[in-house]
């Protein structure tokens, strides 16, 4: 497994991840980049993701949608602050309604993404930020922590293609 740590830090508000990788650093950015290889590792195993737009540049945004083992399909969306390729990422992750809108009862979280090399690879440290302590248990509820490491998790075998 990739992710070498996860800390919840509720004096703060955030919640970090970090992984360590064999690949150089352009080449998981890609994962990032490249909305085709995005959607086969954003969003836990049992629930894939289905990019419908991709614009990494500040003022841009990503929109995209889970499907469950069910069929159901939950909506997300990121509205990007800055990039700086290969090596940050900053966005605001939030939940969308089944119209593809932002839902404005659903807590957004700040994400801070970046990539260095480390020990002839890559460490990718993702670090989410929180409006409240209640917006972070929310989230924390809904299995945040866990899918988050499910999702990292399926980068080593898009890298190891």
């Amino acid at each position: 497994m990739t992710v070498t740590s996860v800390d919840k830090d509720v004096d703060h508000l955030t919640l970090t991840l970090v992984a360590d990788f064999t690949a150089p650093v352009e080449r998981v950015w890609q994962l990032w980049a490249d909305p085709r290889q995005l959607e086969r590792w954003w969003g836990p195993p049992s629930y894939p993701a289905t990019v419908e737009e991709h614009d990494l540049t500040p003022g841009g945004g990503v929109t995209y949608y889970m499907t469950g083992p069910e069929g159901e399909k939950y909506g997300g969306w990121w509205r990007i602050s800055s990039v700086t390729p290969p090596s940050a990422l900053e966005f605001t992750d939030g939940f969308s309604g089944e119209d593809g809108k932002p839902n404005p009862e659903m807590p957004t979280t700040s994400v801070r993404m970046t990539l260095t090399g480390h020990d002839g690879g890559t460490r990718m440290e993702l670090r989410s930020l929180f409006d409240t302590r209640e917006q972070m248990e929310q989230l924390a509820e809904m299995g945040m922590v866990e899918g988050m490491s499910l999702a990292v998790g399926q980068m080593d075998a898009l890298l190891a293609g």
